[in-house]
């Protein structure tokens, strides 16, 4: 890609301090279903999230914002037009980088929501391990009853994907002294699973302490390869190098009775369905890596 203008760079500068949102509603006000719908997902238990004084979780800030599949009227149109912009000049590829929450006061079930958002900073091109591109930020300010209630920052970059260079290794396992075992196990093409000495229960991913009775005594037991799949997501964005999008990652339940996320292969992603039968497989990335797969279809029991 040729250096860029100085026109490029001053037009997307321009778009610095644009309104992205204006005057937008939540679509339900605060309330106790999504409340506890959030904490049963994250496994959140804290007693401040029940009752008649109940409050929302913090980090629901957004949740009470987002448009659903029906979206949001008052949405500005300057925030697809500057995406429109760094796609016509080559930035294709998108990665949600991070996010910031401020928060000012707590929300309750009863709180009526309304938020602006604005284009707060469009950086300067930058190259990262993904490519070259530009990072957008948006500020978000969230309002209950018309009174800030907190701040909601989001940071893409828009980049044009790394090219030519080689094909980089798969991101190596973070081992650490609570699941040595289970990758030693993997070493030796063997799926381990962990088995609580006090219940009997078994439990993965691997945990210093059982989740059911708190024993802190367990040995294994070895898979028999035998599954499902209970769940599973295509992914397609972003092309991080080492994987070809896209592909099927699946939540796989254990004949066992256990899940592990991993990918399915063996048949074409789009061919991925909720109950396939697969067998587990060890597949060879490299001279260092090897990860457990599931292979739908009949296979012959072997590791790769």
């Amino acid at each position: 890609m040729s250096d860029e203008s100085d026109e490029l760079a001053m037009r997307l500068k321009a778009f610095e301090g644009r309104a992205a949102a204006v005057a937008g509603a939540g679509k339900d006000p605060v309330n106790e279903p999504m409340i506890r719908h959030w904490c049963e997902a994250m496994g959140d238990t804290n007693p401040a999230y029940a009752g008649p004084e109940a409050i929302a979780p913090p980090t629901m800030l957004q949740a009470w914002t987002m448009g659903g599949l029906s979206g949001h009227t008052g949405r500005s149109g300057a925030y697809d037009e500057l995406l429109g912009l760094l796609d016509d000049a080559g930035y294709t590829s998108v990665v949600a980088t991070d996010c910031e929450q401020e928060y000012v006061r707590p929300l309750r079930p009863g709180d009526e929501i309304t938020f602006d958002a604005v284009i707060e900073s469009v950086s300067e091109r930058k190259t990262t391990k993904l490519g070259t591109g530009h990072f957008v930020t948006t500020r978000m300010d969230v309002r209950a009853g018309g009174e800030l209630a907190g701040t909601h920052r989001f940071r893409i970059l828009k980049y044009a994907p790394a090219r030519g260079k080689p094909k980089a290794r798969r991101p190596r396992p973070v081992v650490n002294r609570d699941n040595a075992g289970f990758w030693e196990g993997v070493g030796q093409h063997k799926l381990l699973i962990q088995r609580c000495g006090g219940c009997g229960s078994l439990r993965f991913p691997w945990l210093p302490g059982c989740g059911a009775c708190g024993c802190l005594e367990w040995d294994t037991v070895e898979a028999s390869g035998e599954g499902s799949v209970y769940s599973y997501v295509v992914m397609h964005h972003p092309p991080f190098p080492a994987f070809d999008p896209p592909y099927a990652v699946g939540l796989i339940e254990l004949a066992e009775g256990v899940r592990i996320v991993s990918n399915v292969v063996g048949v074409p992603y789009d061919k991925v369905r909720i109950g396939m039968p697969v067998r587990l497989q060890f597949e060879r990335y490299d001279e260092e890596l090897v990860l457990p797969v599931f292979r739908a279809g009949e296979t012959d029991g072997g590791g790769s």
